[in-house]
């Protein structure tokens, strides 16, 4: 009975990993408390999750086996193992591209179950960055994004306001040196109190 229960914890894992993949090339993130997780790195603890149980599953049948019982070879299923192959592949694609990327949550919160999260990156002398609604359950959507020069992280460097209002949320990054383009971003919160 706890084999059958872990063969299916085993395959919720793998079903939320690939969920998680794809949200992740959408663009979306979870956001919980001040951690940013991105899609690549949601599907890549699931897929090791489901791997720790998968081991604890055969464990746990060996220990059940009754002695000389010749044990059955278990066929995988094709379509599972390809569920993991193509998250695992997914993620670590997501991962690469996310390298030197930094996540940061906005303060303050907005209203009700409203948040805002920033996604910055750059390479050699580009840079860009993109913000995210973030609403009930801490699911992050791309609403909008920048691209700045040198490489430039306006939110690492601090230069930007963020404020709430009746109208939503309004972002202002400031390049001084190195220009931001757009500078000025706000997107509507759905669950804001009318």
């Amino acid at each position: 009975m706890a084999a059958h229960r872990l063969d299916a914890a085993v395959r919720l894992c793998l079903l939320l990993a690939a969920v998680a993949t794809v949200g992740g090339m959408f663009g979306f993130l979870l956001v919980w408390g001040q951690l940013v997780i991105p899609g690549w790195a949601l599907s890549a603890s699931l897929l090791v999750l489901s791997l720790v149980l998968a081991i604890a599953r055969a464990l746990l049948r060996r220990r059940n086996a009754a002695p000389g019982e010749q044990r059955s070879a278990r066929r995988r299923s094709p379509q599972w193992v390809g569920i993991a192959l193509l998250a695992g592949v997914c993620s670590v694609i997501g991962g690469v591209g996310d390298l030197g990327a930094t996540y940061t949550v906005l303060r303050p919160p907005g209203p009700g179950f409203c948040q805002a999260a920033v996604r910055e990156h750059s390479f050699l002398f580009a840079g860009g960055g993109e913000l995210y609604a973030v609403g009930l359950g801490g699911f992050g959507r791309p609403v909008s994004s920048w691209t700045a020069d040198d490489g430039y992280q306006p939110i690492a460097s601090g230069s930007y306001d963020f404020t709430w209002d009746a109208e939503g949320a309004l972002l202002s990054v400031h390049g001084g040196t190195d220009p931001v383009w757009p500078a000025l971003h706000d997107f509507d919160c759905p669950a804001r109190d009318s």
